[in-house]
């Protein structure tokens, strides 16, 4: 179950949270030192995340799950960001380069869809990150931070399940080594601390892992997706269905699923 909108914009906002942010686009950048030229989603709550990347990439978009909700982001800018199902992004087949996965892995209840839902989407050379919760790291034993709420993961699990769902694991980062404390020593601290988790290479102690994967071109198209049809089984409609989103669907999606779209929300 997804957090609420809410209550993530508000640890990002705090100082625990800003602190956090910083550390992990530290490591996030180590991984991704470049996105110049690129086309990068975000999946979740990466907005935090993305803000280096509006200058840099040809172009930034976040969606945001309809169980956790949405808000304007960037707040100095046009808006990047809308409410999507993340079993079904407007976005046609192998058209981004880059995709962020933040508070999403653990808190999904479509996990092995989403993922497929993101290999569709990514092209041949893509890249997908997942920033989630440490299965043995402290921050995952407190509620106060969102990486407290859903499924944690070890990195072998998250190697697996990226190899499950036609990805190919690559270099897994560890972060936040301090403790989730909202003030005082020990967040005085937390530079500290975290270089000398990293020295030192104490990854069970984390709070948070950044494990990386590629696109096997060479896998199978995803079971279920086959021609982008509907399922069968009746699910919430996405955002971008709704009439005052039809304009902005059809311009990523295809002349078949154009078609498709327009049988469902019966226009002639």
């Amino acid at each position: 179950m997804h957090l609420d909108v809410v209550d993530l914009k508000q640890f990002y906002e705090s100082r625990l949270g800003r602190m956090a942010t910083r550390m992990l686009r530290r490591r996030l950048r180590e991984l991704w030192p470049s996105v110049a030229g690129m086309r990068v989603v975000g999946v979740g709550y990466a907005t935090p995340f993305l803000r280096p990347m509006l200058d840099e990439a040809e172009r930034v978009l976040a969606f945001m799950p309809a169980g956790q909700g949405v808000h304007r982001w960037p707040t100095d800018a046009p808006s990047r960001v809308a409410l999507a199902d993340e079993v079904e992004l407007p976005l046609r087949d192998s058209s981004v380069d880059r995709v962020l996965l933040v508070h999403t892995l653990e808190n999904t209840e479509q996990l092995r869809p989403m993922l497929r839902e993101m290999w569709r989407v990514l092209a041949p050379e893509g890249r997908i990150l997942i920033i989630a919760p440490n299965r043995r790291g402290i921050w995952a034993r407190f509620e106060r931070t969102p990486f407290g709420h859903g499924r944690p993961f070890s990195p072998p699990q998250l190697n697996r399940l990226l190899r499950d769902n036609m990805f190919s694991p690559g270099a897994t980062k560890a972060a936040l080594y301090f403790p989730p404390s909202r003030g005082g020593v020990l967040l005085r601290a937390a530079g500290t601390l975290e270089r000398f988790g990293e020295e030192i290479g104490a990854t069970a102690v984390a709070g948070a892992l950044l494990v990386e994967g590629g696109k096997q071109v060479y896998a199978a198209t995803p079971s279920g997706r086959r021609m982008r049809l509907r399922p069968v089984t009746a699910v919430a409609r996405p955002a971008w269905a709704a009439n005052r989103g039809r304009a902005y669907a059809r311009l990523a999606l295809g002349e078949h699923e154009k078609r498709l779209l327009a049988e469902e929300i019966g226009e002639s």
